[in-house]
């Protein structure tokens, strides 16, 4: 017997991942807006090699919102890309991978290395309701003049403040206040900037 998660609740599954309630990624409207993420990064990958300002345009295109004088290298993935905001004269370096089920900020002028993971979704702890394929996210937000180092890992509901330096390789598992460095798994202030 399957159990109705969603009891009296009318929203659509695409209405409660908004929300940032727990949803099954089963509405034709969340594939819809997946299909044209994953057609807006092809074309960008593809443009990059040959003309990177008109790649920049296609990143404005793709984010929700793109910040003058920010530079993006390809390749990125993204779920829907319309949930990251990316602000003035930042530059994410290779591979970023920004799972943007809820909201990504990225501060102004930040530094985001190359591997970089920005992972909002989660997913229950108990077996069943994961086995049923329910799923919700946390925002992550990037104050502003970060430095991600390569191959950092964002977790769900972190919020990074402005200045700090997350080492490389580090997983950000909890808030990490403005100007420090914070490094290791998981990842933890060392020092104050």
């Amino acid at each position: 017997m399957t159990t109705d998660y969603f009891a009296g609740d009318t929203r659509t599954n695409q209405e409660r991942m908004l929300a940032g309630d727990l949803y099954i990624a089963d509405d034709p409207a969340i594939a819809e807006a997946q299909q044209s993420a994953f057609s807006l990064t092809a074309r960008f990958a593809e443009v990059f090699p040959r003309d990177v300002n008109a790649a920049q345009e296609i990143a404005r295109e793709l984010f929700g919102s793109f910040g003058d004088e920010a530079h993006v290298r390809a390749p990125v993935w993204v779920d829907y890309g319309s949930n990251v905001h990316i602000g003035a004269r930042t530059f994410v370096n290779f591979n970023l991978t920004a799972l943007d089920v809820a909201t990504i900020t990225i501060g102004e002028d930040c530094q985001i290395g190359p591997n970089v993971q920005l992972l909002t979704p989660t997913h229950p702890i108990e077996p069943q309701p994961r086995r049923d394929k329910l799923e919700a996210a946390q925002p992550i937000t990037i104050g502003n003049n970060v430095w991600l180092g390569g191959g950092a890992i964002v977790c769900p509901g972190v919020t990074i403040g402005d200045n700090s330096v997350i080492g490389a390789g580090a997983i950000v598992t909890r808030d990490i206040p403005a100007n420090v460095i914070a490094v290791g798994n998981p990842a933890r202030v060392v020092r104050e900037i």
